[in-house]
């Protein structure tokens, strides 16, 4: 009975976590990329749940993450209906984006939060190859006291419709995001970073 109770509490406790599936980096990142892909364009596409306040939400959340917590420089943020193509993701890559991350999601709602996943890329603007990928999954409740004033401020940009997705896109895509390679920033780099103010 113990034994049971302990795997039921186990169980519970991984279902609540994010589970990145595989991260995949370019073997030559180090050589190719590091230096090269810095300045960032985040697409949401398609809309997750046919939802453009959701994949606003995504984007949103994904290039203040990556702007707060990654070295990366997140110029732009969008969401598009339409499933990505080659041509609409290379379509991002305007003066001054060196690189197109793009999220991939799925989301379901649960009776108190939802069930999401992701397929996240990095593709370098130069020639439309894959920089880094992953592919993640978690379920989560829509409350949390440590991202009640956050969702708030989710709601009152897009709407009620997305506060039980708030709590399970970040985790998820915190989860996701931490597997990014780490760029190297020079002065300047640094110094645009700190204008961007997230």
């Amino acid at each position: 009975m113990t034994k049971r109770l302990a795997l039921a509490v186990g169980l519970t406790t991984l279902a609540a976590c994010a589970t990145v599936k595989n991260s995949f980096t370019r073997p030559d990142y180090e050589q190719m990329d590091r230096e090269r892909v810095k300045r960032l364009a985040v697409v949401t596409q398609p809309f997750p749940a046919g939802k453009q306040a959701l994949g606003e939400l995504w984007s949103l959340i994904a290039r203040q993450y990556v702007n707060q917590n990654r070295d990366f420089l997140v110029k732009a943020n969008v969401t598009l209906a339409e499933p990505a193509t080659p041509e609409a993701l290379k379509a991002q890559c305007v003066e001054g984006i060196e690189g197109v991350l793009h999220l991939d999601p799925q989301v379901t709602a649960t009776q108190d939060g939802a069930d999401v996943a992701v397929r996240a890329r990095l593709m370098r603007c130069v020639d439309g190859e894959d920089v880094w990928s992953a592919e993640a999954a978690g379920s989560w409740g829509a409350s949390d006291e440590k991202f009640r004033e956050r969702t708030a401020q989710y709601v009152q940009q897009f709407g009620p419709e997305v506060e039980p997705f708030v709590v399970p896109t970040y985790k998820l895509l915190q989860a996701t995001l931490d597997t990014l390679p780490k760029p190297k920033l020079n002065d300047q780099d640094i110094d645009e970073k700190i204008e961007l103010g997230e």
